[in-house]
């Protein structure tokens, strides 16, 4: 990881100070950084030792990066992992244009790898991203989402990416196709697991732990598994509260909705689809070798579930 921190650091290096000083801001506030570690620990797994790997690890999260740079402008969010978002700072413009530049960045450095396959996984990731994201906007203020749809849109704007991480590691180590296709399956399975469970911590968190605030799906519109699930189990009264702070995107009756949502067992519901997809990852790993990488990617997929921020 250090290693790639420093590609990092030298592919920001770039004559126009404000896209250093954005990239920077946001690069600088941490994160998780589990696309590019699930990259990198696949890679040790199929005993891949090519200098390429740190490239390609920088270049998942150059996307991933340069996704919440827009994703912070289209939800109007305020707050990113404890501070003030990059529009919130530097405004919206500047966001949105130093997010292109860091997209721009990344595909200078696929090509770069010279590899055509791992070039066409990443550049129909990022165009499968965009769909998803895209389809989330149109779903926005839509109560008659269903759990397949819901489904479709988080394994498209959040599964993918990690889904290509893991993928782009087995091209590159020269694995087999079925270590490849298992590959695959690891990546989609935790990067919709890890979504469903920020979806619940929404509803379930600790809004000083998560840095940001809770509830701001539901200012937003946005109609995730755990409304999903509480509308259809609760009573009539309650699914139309429900329904009516995600069409007009109210927080007005966030305590109310909260309650309902414990009440009804959406939480616990929504839990056991991460725990599914967190089962579905580990299944996959029994195609990849016996390895404490893989050990590891074992313990990540089992303590996805545990995390509250």
């Amino acid at each position: 990881m250090h290693a790639m921190d420093r590609v990092i650091a030298q592919c920001l290096t770039t004559s126009v100070p404000l896209i250093g000083q954005i990239s920077q801001y946001i690069i600088a506030a941490g994160g998780k950084r589990l696309r590019p570690a699930l990259l990198l620990l696949l890679a040790r797994a199929l005993s891949c030792d090519d200098q390429r790997r740190f490239d390609l690890a920088a270049v998942v999260e150059l996307i991933h990066t340069a996704t919440l740079l827009h994703d912070d402008v289209v939800d109007e969010s305020t707050l990113r992992r404890g501070r003030p978002t990059a529009n919130e700072n530097f405004g919206n413009p500047a966001s949105v244009l130093v997010g292109d530049f860091l997209h721009t960045r990344s595909f200078q450095m696929m090509v770069a790898a010279g590899n055509m396959r791992i070039l066409q996984v990443l550049s129909d990731a990022t165009n499968i991203i965009a769909e998803g994201e895209v389809q989330q906007l149109i779903n926005t203020h839509d109560a008659s989402l269903t759990e397949a749809g819901y489904l479709h849109v988080i394994r498209s704007k959040t599964a993918k990416l990690f889904e290509a991480s893991a993928q782009i590691a087995a091209i590159l180590a020269g694995a087999t196709p079925e270590q490849e296709a298992a590959s695959v399956i690891y990546g989609q399975a935790l990067g919709t697991a890890f979504q469903i469970i920020d979806d619940v911590l929404d509803y379930d968190g600790d809004a000083a732990e998560m840095g940001k605030n809770l509830g701001d799906d539901l200012r937003e519109g946005k109609c995730t598994l755990p409304l999903i699930v509480a509308m259809q189990r609760g009573s009539a009264e309650q699914s139309a509260l429900i329904r009516e702070a995600i069409e007009q995107g109210s927080t007005d009756k966030l305590t109310d909705i909260l309650a309902i949502v414990r009440a009804t067992g959406a939480l616990d519901v929504t839990r056991q689809t991460a725990h599914d997809e967190a089962m579905r990852a580990i299944g996959a790993l029994d195609a990849l070798p016996a390895h404490e990488s893989t050990t590891a990617m074992r313990q990540l997929a089992s303590q996805l579930l545990l995390r509250r921020t």
